[in-house]
């Protein structure tokens, strides 16, 4: 039976928390006191630029070559022993179900060699709250707040009402933002990740020289199907009058798309703001590294007269130490878990 934790104690004198990311294809580690990062390691796969996307199976090899490596360098830069650890966090979903699998089996037999909890994270939630890790140079949104959420493969807007308690308010209902940006750059033949090359492309392009469609859903969801069809059918119009369209408009079309798409999620998140009354919006996910969306977003924030927060570079992408932040919540709970827990592919807090 996982012990009781005493949360004063454990805000005095706070916990070490080793946190496993393994969701797709970074393998990370992170080692915590408490909201303090310590160390944040991640491999990267480069494996998969060949493909021009992620190979699952490859993916879980690579997780198997990495996750030793990974959790022993972040120890080291910690400057902790493993003895030290108060409990082992890992994602346990959503994600690649092999990637999950390496992840989560090697946080299981850690925590038992260990004796110390284990603590099974909503990747989703994790985004999240990197908001909350400890750092001089920003403050963490005051609760309740709107989370728009926008990574290769989800898109949310979501009330968090406090660390444990959040309510999916917007979603897509098909693909997901990361996913319409990576899709328009492999149309381009850009390269894969596609989103941060579109990103460079658009700084020097036009980005009202071309239009695409906007789906009409109703609420606070959203849908990303109809931009790209929009999007590629425009490409092949031109292409048929002129066959170096693509190479002669480069940085006018990727500003075009990436200004429509974001202006597209930030008129979901305003109606957000309209129909919620909170003083607080978050960004997070892989996609919040997008330049212009981070722009655009605090500028929505300062026409409302609401604070907005960004967390830095290292916490947008697929990281563990958003992961252990989470872990550090559910510690104080004391809502650990038992070994018969299991990745799951899908996940839906």
């Amino acid at each position: 039976m996982p012990p009781k934790v005493d949360n004063n104690n454990a805000e005095v004198n706070p916990p070490f928390i080793l946190a496993i990311e393994s969701s797709c294809d970074d393998t990370s580690a992170a080692i915590l006191l408490g909201k303090r990062v310590l160390s944040n390691v991640v491999a990267n796969q480069e494996i998969h630029h060949l493909y021009g996307g992620v190979v699952p199976e490859l993916a879980s090899r690579e997780h198997q070559k990495n996750i030793v490596p990974v959790v022993s360098a972040a120890l080291a830069q910690a400057g902790i022993a493993k003895e030290q650890l108060s409990a082992v966090a890992f994602t346990e979903g959503p994600g690649l179900l092999g990637s999950l699998l390496v992840g989560g089996s090697f946080a299981k037999t850690f925590a038992l060699s260990l004796g110390i909890p284990l603590i099974a994270v909503d990747h989703m939630q994790g985004h999240i709250l990197a908001h909350f890790i400890e750092d001089d140079s920003k403050t963490a949104p005051t609760f309740p707040f709107l989370n728009l959420t926008v990574s290769g493969g989800h898109t949310q807007i979501v009330l968090v009402k406090d660390p444990l308690n959040m309510k999916v308010v917007g979603k897509t209902i098909d693909d997901a933002a990361g996913e319409a940006f990576d899709k328009a750059a492999k149309i381009m033949n850009l390269g894969y990740p596609g989103g941060p090359i579109v990103d460079k492309l658009a700084l020097t392009g036009n980005s009202s020289k071309y239009a695409y469609a906007t789906p009409n859903v109703d609420g606070l969801d959203f849908s990303f199907s109809g931009i790209k069809t929009s999007f590629l059918y425009h490409l092949q119009k031109e292409m048929k009058k002129d066959s170096e369209f693509i190479t002669d408009n480069l940085n006018d079309i990727c500003a075009s798309i990436q200004s429509h798409l974001v202006k597209y999620l930030l008129q979901k998140m305003e109606d957000a703001i309209c129909t919620y009354s909170i003083n607080d919006i978050a960004l997070s996910g892989g996609v919040s590294a997008n330049s212009l969306l981070r722009s655009e977003f605090l500028k929505l924030a300062e026409s409302k007269g609401i604070h907005g927060h960004i967390p830095k570079f290292e916490y947008c992408t697929d990281n563990a130490a958003m992961i252990g932040i989470a872990g550090y919540f559910k510690y104080l709970k004391s809502d650990f878990a038992d070994l018969s827990t299991s990745p799951k592919a899908r996940l839906h807090f």
